[in-house]
């Protein structure tokens, strides 16, 4: 019988596999606690908020950083019915979803034939959208309009200024539809399939990651907008939640405590949505961003 030996491994290989060993060892502690950096980054601000919103006034005054020694849930009750809030989110969930619906239609108008080069100067028109995301409010320009078409302190001129669709919703939509193949236009021509059937029946099911993507983004926009309102809208019965947070500030003094729980009552609906469809929203970003 014969028996061989295995040659003897070098030295310095044997260091570098034990190198990457221990650098393996390290790099899942590394991320870990790079991801607890960054909860504490996200969620620390949240926790604080509810902290002091859990707190009395007395207690709060008395120790306004220290944890609350006992929950105080009044603080919710009294914020919803002093800021006003069931009509307040009754007219933000109007505003939201018409113009959050509105805006991701037009987006995919727009979008569908710049992604295609149906339309002269697509490059230009993809530019401008990239444009449009740091071009400033003109609010001056605004106001003036609607005065004009007498749509000033009208519901109507509101949700038509914040369903416009410039923004990223165009701008994702347009790289997600360059990912699907362009001989499908062709197949659903040579069908007799028109142009607005092949766009609804057939774009529509395949874009709705980045579809359902860009109406959260829109949703989250109208739902948190605040200065327009204020400026296009003065009667206070058709203003949207946001705006109930002026009732807690004072000229001399605030009620954080009320103040707090009324800003978790305004940030609890897009807290549920977000952890509702959270992978679906970043899957349709990201699939927006680079596909194309």
């Amino acid at each position: 019988m014969i028996i061989t030996e295995r040659p003897a491994q070098p030295l310095a290989s044997l260091r570098a596999s034990g190198r990457r060993r221990s650098r393996g060892g390290r790099l899942p502690a590394a991320r870990y606690a790079a991801a607890f950096l960054l909860m504490l980054v996200y969620l620390g601000p949240l926790v604080l908020l509810l902290n002091t919103a859990l707190k009395s006034s007395h207690q709060f005054l008395t120790d306004p950083s220290g944890l609350t020694r006992s929950a105080d849930l009044a603080n919710f009750g009294a914020a919803w019915s002093q800021g006003n809030f069931r009509t307040l989110i009754l007219n933000s969930l109007l505003y939201t979803g018409v113009c959050a619906t509105v805006s991701t239609l037009l987006s995919l108008m727009i979008a569908f034939p710049v992604a295609r080069g149906y339309i002269r100067w697509s490059r230009s028109w993809l530019a401008l959208f990239v444009v449009a995301l740091f071009l400033p409010n003109a609010l001056t320009t605004q106001f003036q309009l609607l005065l004009h078409l007498h749509l000033y302190n009208n519901r109507i001129g509101y949700m038509l200024l914040l369903a416009a669709p410039l923004g990223v919703g165009p701008l994702l939509i347009t790289g997600y539809v360059r990912s699907i193949p362009k001989e499908l236009d062709e197949a659903a021509a040579i069908d007799g399939a028109g142009y607005f059937r092949y766009l609804y029946r057939f774009i529509v099911p395949l874009c709705r990651p980045v579809l359902l993507t860009a109406f959260v983004l829109q949703a989250i926009t109208v739902w948190n907008e605040i200065i327009l309102a204020t400026i296009l809208l003065p009667d206070p019965g058709k203003l949207p939640v946001s705006a109930g947070l002026f009732a807690f500030y004072g000229q001399y003094s605030n009620e954080w405590p009320l103040l707090s729980a009324a800003t978790l009552i305004v940030a609890f609906p897009l807290i549920i949505i977000y952890l509702l469809i959270q992978r679906q929203l970043i899957a349709g970003a990201l699939r927006g961003a680079f596909k194309g």
